[in-house]
């Protein structure tokens, strides 16, 4: 079995390395990866697994920060241009991107779910020599978006975890549900599955990242930590424009308003049982130089180490954003555009894990847990599966990172990838 394995990771690697770069030249924001649907969905098909796509796969109502009509009109244009078919279009269109599929042996056994994230970031890539997919050839085709967070690798480890389930088939037992969510970034996308019903009955869930560690390809944790529990607020200011020589008086002025909450913000006081964090993302405002600037938009995000201390942030957020607005004379409106709550993955599988992975040439060392110290909305899927009485965990994937998760410069050693596949693979037959 071992060998045979093996030989199986040694033959599906090139191709899933192909895919990885044909993904990282398209990247695709959050409810718009509607190419990456399609070119999962196809090959899925082909293993013969069972779809369920974009509608049908998400509970659309439970939908966070999705773009403007305007941005999913746009990027629905292009994928059709790119050649998704009218078909699979219809079930995507209006920003329901994503898609499940079902595996089922035929024989008794555990129902074992897993997640892949397969979205990018609105950033702009690195376009300079030291930058592998630029030197190589596969940098991004999509100006302004950019897979700077491994998405296009977690989206091929699941594709080759795909073909071993098939493969193994004979090996395995019970059935099989793989969710590829749209728009992790932000923590928008797993409420959406996780509301359709898809983790209520699962025994066993696996979900996992490359990076975020710095550290040699071979290494894993079995387990993370520190999942932050996290909120994204988008936050309107409205004013009353006017001339700012000949009547500033008549202004109200939503610029200051806002820029005053920034300040504010970052000086909220901390909470003594456990880390707390804020971030003003992004602030525009005004229209020139001698106008009473009516208009101001700030992107927000808190995080907690706790569900309970992330209210306590957005709590003291929202109050200092009211609070500003009152002090300007500007009306305020705001809107939670993303979430994620904190979560502890399952301890019991640590011993699982490590015993599958002894006898793997490359799987060199299985860390128990390492911390994750940001967010992820998996902790959404993570607690639902805990809450039915099944186990879960996210594993880390080490990789040397020669600039930092969400940079212009993000990459990864693309070693990780048959390492990552090997070490789910193995899960799988050790808990079959």
């Amino acid at each position: 079995m071992v060998e045979r394995l093996e030989h199986f990771i040694q033959t599906v690697s090139p191709h899933l390395l192909e895919r990885r770069r044909e993904f990282h030249q398209w990247p695709e924001v959050g409810w718009t990866e509607y190419v990456s649907t399609y070119k999962i969905g196809t090959i899925l098909e082909k293993l013969g697994f069972k779809l369920t796509v974009g509608k049908e796969a998400i509970t659309s109502k439970e939908r966070l920060g999705v773009p403007a009509e305007s941005e999913i009109e746009k990027n629905e244009q292009q994928a059709r241009q790119m050649g998704v078919p009218d078909e699979w279009m219809e079930k995507m269109e209006g920003g329901n991107t994503g898609l499940v599929a079902q595996f089922d042996t035929g024989k008794p056994g555990k129902h074992v779910a897993m997640r892949f994230d397969i979205d990018a970031l609105p950033i702009k890539e690195a376009k300079e020599a030291g930058h592998a997919p630029f030197a190589i050839g596969f940098v991004s085709k999509h100006e302004g978006s950019m897979h700077a967070c491994g998405h296009d690798g977690h989206t091929v480890i699941g594709l080759g975890v795909a073909e071993f389930i098939v493969t193994f088939q004979e090996e395995l037992s019970g059935r099989f549900t793989l969710l590829f969510q749209p728009a992790e970034e932000g923590g928008r996308g797993a409420i959406t599955m996780v509301e359709r019903g898809w983790l209520n009955d699962v025994d066993l869930f696996l979900s996992g990242h490359i990076g975020i560690h710095s550290i040699p390809v071979g290494e894993i944790a079995a387990t993370s930590t520190n999942f932050l529990a996290t909120t994204k607020l988008n936050v309107i200011y409205r004013g009353k424009s006017a001339h700012a020589g000949l009547e500033p008086n008549c202004g109200r002025n939503a610029l200051l308003a806002a820029a005053a909450a920034s300040l504010h913000l970052n000086g909220i006081t901390r909470h003594a049982e456990g880390a707390t964090r804020i971030n003003i993302g992004r602030l525009e405002a005004g229209s020139g130089r001698n106008i009473i600037a009516d208009y101001a938009r700030m992107e927000i995000e808190t995080r907690g180490q706790t569900t309970a201390l992330n209210e306590y942030m957005v709590e003291e957020a929202v109050r200092i954003i009211k609070a500003s607005a009152d002090l300007y004379g500007v009306q305020v409106e705001s809107e939670v555009a993303g979430t994620a709550i904190s979560a502890d993955c399952s301890q019991v599988l640590i011993p699982v894990i490590e015993k599958a992975c002894e006898s793997s040439k490359s799987i060199t060392k299985v860390h128990q847990s390492l911390p994750l110290g940001a967010s992820e909305d998996v902790s959404f899927m993570i607690d639902r599966v805990q809450k039915n009485g099944g186990q879960a965990t996210f594993l880390l994937f080490g990789s040397p990172l020669p600039a930092g998760h969400h940079h212009p410069r993000f990459d990864f050693d693309e070693n990780v990838i048959p390492v990552a596949v090997e070490t789910f693979s193995r899960i799988l037959l050790e808990t079959k």
